[in-house]
Formats: C-alpha cells, sequence, structure tokens
C-alpha cells in the first residue's frame, strides 16, 4: 500500500495532497532557511498562530455577505490579513518599546491565538455558514482537498521559490553581515519585510495542510536539517528545499495508506526522523562524526605522550598508549622502542623542544597560537624559520 501512495497510485484525491504536501514542504523549508540563518525562527511562530483570528473573522465576513464561509481563497485571504497585521504589531512592539523580539513574539502570539480560538467558538455557535472543520486549520486537514486548492498550493510555491531566486543575494547578506548588506546599498528593514512576506505566503498556503501550529516545524525544521550535511549558504537553501519536499511527499503518502491519521503530524514527524538521521549520521556535523573524531584526536593524544616518553626514557602505564605505539610498530612489547619508534620518539621531542622556544620567543607570537600539541610544527613555521628555532637547541637524542 504505501509502495502504491508513493507511485500515486490512490486515486485522485491522494494524488492531489501528495503533490500539493511537496510543494508546499519545497516552498517551507527554502523560505525557512532564511529566517533560520537570520536567527528569527520565532518570528515565523508569531505569524502563523497571527493567522486564526483571521480566519474566523473571514468566515463571519463572507457569511454576512450571503455567502456559506467556506471559500478557501476567502479563508486564506483573511488569514494573510492577520498574520501581516500580527507582524507588523511585532515590529512596531520591537521598535518602539523597551520590548525584545523574543517578548514581543510571545505576547502577540498569545494574544492572537486566544482571540482566534474565541471567534471560533462563536463561530462553532452560528446558525448560518458551513463552519464545519474551521478547526482543520490547527492541525491541517487534506481529506476535502480540491484540484484548485492544489492549483493555489503549486502557484504560491512558484511564487516563493521566484522571489528567493531574485532576492537570494540582499537576503544571505542580511543573513550573514547585516551591517555590509546596508553598506552595499540595501535596507535592512525592507530585506527583512521580504523576507517576512516570503514567510507569510507560505505560512498563509500551508494551514490547508499541516495547519498552523505545525507549519512552524515545516519552516525550521528542513532547513536545521540541510545545515548538518553543508557549510554553504546556497547549498542549505538546496537541501532544505529536498528536505521539505521529500518530507511533503512521504508524510502525504503515509498518511494516505493510514487515512485516520492527521496529513500534517505524518509531514512533520517524517521531516524530524530526516533530521534525526542527519543529527546522528551526517558525516561533517553528525554525532557518530563527532564522536569519531573525538576518539581520533585522543588516540593522538595517546600516541604523542607516549612518544615522549620514550624520547625520554619513561615508562608507560598507559594501556591504551601502550597499545596503540604497538599496533604502529612503535615500540615492542616489553616497552622498547622499536627504529622507527625511536626515529618517531626523537621528532616528537625536537618538536616539543622548538614550540617550547617559539611559545617563549615574542617574534613567533602569531606562530604560538596555533600549538596544540599535534600539529606539526612545519606546518606551521616556514624553513627559515625552523633553521632559526633549530639554532637555538641541540637536537636531543632517544634514550634506548
Amino acid at each position: 500500500m504505501l509502495a502504491d501512495a508513493l507511485l500515486l497510485q490512490l486515486g485522485y484525491n491522494a494524488t492531489l495532497v501528495t503533490i500539493g504536501a511537496a510543494l508546499l514542504g519545497i516552498a517551507s523549508g527554502v523560505a525557512g532557511t532564511f529566517l533560520f540563518l537570520r536567527k528569527r525562527a520565532l518570528v515565523s511562530d508569531a505569524i502563523s498562530h497571527a493567522t486564526l483570528p483571521g480566519v474566523g473573522l473571514a468566515f463571519v465576513a463572507m457569511v454576512a455577505m450571503g455567502g456559506e464561509g467556506r471559500s478557501l481563497i476567502g479563508l486564506l485571504l483573511g488569514a494573510g490579513v492577520s498574520a501581516a497585521f500580527g507582524l507588523l504589531c511585532v515590529q512596531w512592539l520591537t521598535d518602539r518599546t523597551r520590548l525584545g523580539e523574543d517578548a514581543a513574539i510571545g505576547a502577540v502570539l498569545s494574544v492572537f491565538f486566544g482571540f482566534g480560538v474565541v471567534i471560533l467558538t462563536v463561530v462553532q455557535t452560528m446558525n448560518a455558514g458551513r463552519q464545519a472543520g474551521l478547526e482543520g486549520f490547527l492541525l491541517g486537514s487534506t481529506a476535502g482537498m480540491l484540484r484548485s486548492d492544489a492549483i493555489l498550493l503549486a502557484v504560491s510555491a512558484a511564487l516563493v521559490l521566484l522571489l528567493v531566486v531574485i532576492l537570494r543575494r540582499p537576503l544571505g547578506l542580511a543573513a550573514f553581515d547585516p551591517d555590509y548588506a546596508e553598506a552595499a546599498g540595501w535596507s535592512l528593514p525592507r530585506v527583512d519585510l521580504a523576507m517576512m512576506g516570503i514567510v507569510l505566503v507560505v505560512t498563509v498556503v500551508g494551514l490547508k495542510v499541516v495547519g498552523l501550529i505545525l507549519i512552524v516545524a515545516l519552516l525550521i525544521v528542513p532547513p536545521v536539517t540541510a545545515r548538518f550535511w553543508t557549510e554553504r549558504a546556497d547549498h542549505v537553501v538546496i537541501i532544505a528545499g529536498i528536505v521539505g519536499g521529500v518530507s511533503g511527499y512521504a508524510g502525504a503518502a503515509a498518511s494516505a495508506v493510514a487515512p485516520a491519521l492527521p496529513t500534517g503530524p505524518i509531514v512533520v514527524l517524517v521531516g524530524f526522523g530526516i533530521f534525526l538521521f542527519s543529527l546522528l549520521l551526517s558525516p561533517g556535523r553528525g554525532v557518530l562524526a563527532s564522536v569519531l573524531t573525538h576518539l581520533r584526536y585522543q588516540r593522538r593524544v595517546h600516541v604523542r605522550q607516549g612518544l615522549l616518553a620514550l624520547a625520554q626514557g619513561q615508562p608507560i602505564y598507559e594501556v591504551l598508549t601502550r597499545r596503540l605505539l604497538e599496533r604502529r610498530g612503535l615500540m615492542l612489547p616489553d616497552g622498547v622502542p622499536t627504529p622507527a619508534g625511536q626515529a618517531a620518539a626523537s621528532k616528537a621531542l625536537l618538536d616539543e623542544t622548538r614550540w617550547a622556544i617559539v611559545r617563549g620567543d615574542q617574534a613567533f607570537a602569531l606562530a604560538a597560537m596555533r600549538y596544540d600539541g599535534l600539529t606539526p610544527i612545519e606546518d606551521v613555521l616556514t624553513p627559515d624559520q625552523l633553521v632559526e628555532v633549530d639554532g637555538k637547541i641541540a637536537t636531543p637524542q632517544v634514550v634506548a
């Protein structure tokens, strides 16, 4: 069944939901990258929660005008207006009061969400309109997704990607070096406003799929995941889009197999699974890579200390040190250094003596900052500098 869902073989509606969720995931991952790099992830939380009053008020307004109140475009328009107002409130509180951005976000988030819950409660008591299902905007509801809804998602995703391509340079500069961005002629408030506009579009169109509570995860989890795999900002954008798209596609397909489960939470859980995999197994920044790097560093320290002990004729009692030296053919089981061990020990002691001179000479202050006990001194000093340092010492001999 899951294979059929992944191959879009479960019917028209399931195909629409899967494609729509994938498009939303791509747009969310790309848009959320700049929010994450700008260190303003909480702003998306305020935007998403501020949409709820707009949904309720838009329903009331459409019913008052003689409609059913369930027009998706009308509801999303109301959500967008409400979210934009919430964003302006956060900006005003941050600029005009002594509140920090986090406090302003907390205030706006709680007030708007509380007001939205009150509005939805009132809507549920109305006799006019078709208010059933409005609560789906909290956690998402894709059961009734229509072709027009999927087209709206596709157009919105294309718009977001186009805006990111056009504004990628100022958005990147604002994220990494705001001062340079302003010096280069970019207005930082306008760049931030454009970034929030992009996030606003994604948040509003994502209400149908994952809901206002979980859209934050779809904006932030993909770029956080992408950060484990690359150091380059442009690559983070691409990988985040892929992670978001895969999360949306696989999550929607999985929820199609188990229709009793909501699509939005499944999409987010799939994204979290990819994040967890990256956290543990990414080659550069993952937990496993960090543990292996630490173990390799420990072994290098043990070997270095063992060689220094051999050079000075000291006994080695540490079991791991002895084992490492024996495995590398630097020491015999009885503790006597091999010829290769004698040469390596002599070199280690010579380098330690060189470093002692370098660290005590103000002329080598810059080079001394790179001392860690393991970096070869030849990687730090030039040949002429090594000759100068060697002229101040007598080459030590290994004590066999």
